[in-house]
């Protein structure tokens, strides 16, 4: 949002505060405007729907540099759930299933969703049941933090299961609830 700055401000009243937030009150555009000459600072219309506008003096450069800082901040915070894909045969090892579990649990807790995919070559077409079997135990080793988002499903030569971290819960403090125990007693 492009905010109005010194002469871009239309409106004939304005109400003015200063750069520390005390409020200078109502006054007219130009003696703001002097004002913030005097002070070598900008005006800026912060709030241009009110009723009269609210107009700030500050120094416009400074203000938009921190408005960027705090979006790019913003942006940080924000974590865009991604597919991970764990791929696995019908005759895997325990040792590479256990890995493959671990990787599962590590992509999870950090809250991404996980696409299982069990690929059957040649005459394993056949023992589609017992890739079902190995991908439902996969499922239930990970119950704990996940949930199925998709059933198995076998598209082709492949078998895939979309599962995705539970939601963490809000965990009562003891303190809370030592606190509601005093005040019932």
């Amino acid at each position: 949002m492009r905010l109005k700055i010194n002469r871009e401000i239309q409106a004939l009243t304005v109400r003015v505060i200063d750069g520390s937030g005390e409020q200078l009150g109502i006054m007219q555009l130009r003696a703001a405007q002097e004002l913030a000459n005097e002070s070598k600072l900008d005006l800026v219309e912060i709030s241009p729907n009110a009723k009269p506008p609210v107009c700030k003096i500050i120094d416009y450069g400074k203000f938009r540099y921190q408005q960027t800082k705090k979006e790019k901040e913003s942006k940080k915070s924000l974590h865009q759930v991604k597919i991970k894909e764990i791929k696995f045969k019908l005759n895997i090892d325990t040792h590479d299933l256990e890995f493959r579990l671990k990787r599962a649990r590590e992509f999870l807790a950090k809250g991404n969703k996980v696409k299982l995919t069990c690929t059957f070559r040649g005459r394993e077409m056949m023992y589609m049941d017992k890739g079902r079997v190995l991908a439902n135990s996969f499922i239930e080793k990970l119950k704990d933090i996940a949930t199925v988002d998709a059933p198995p499903q076998v598209m082709g030569r492949n078998m895939t299961v979309i599962i995705s971290p539970v939601p963490q819960k809000k965990v009562k403090s003891k303190d809370s609830e030592q606190k509601g125990d005093s005040a019932s007693v």
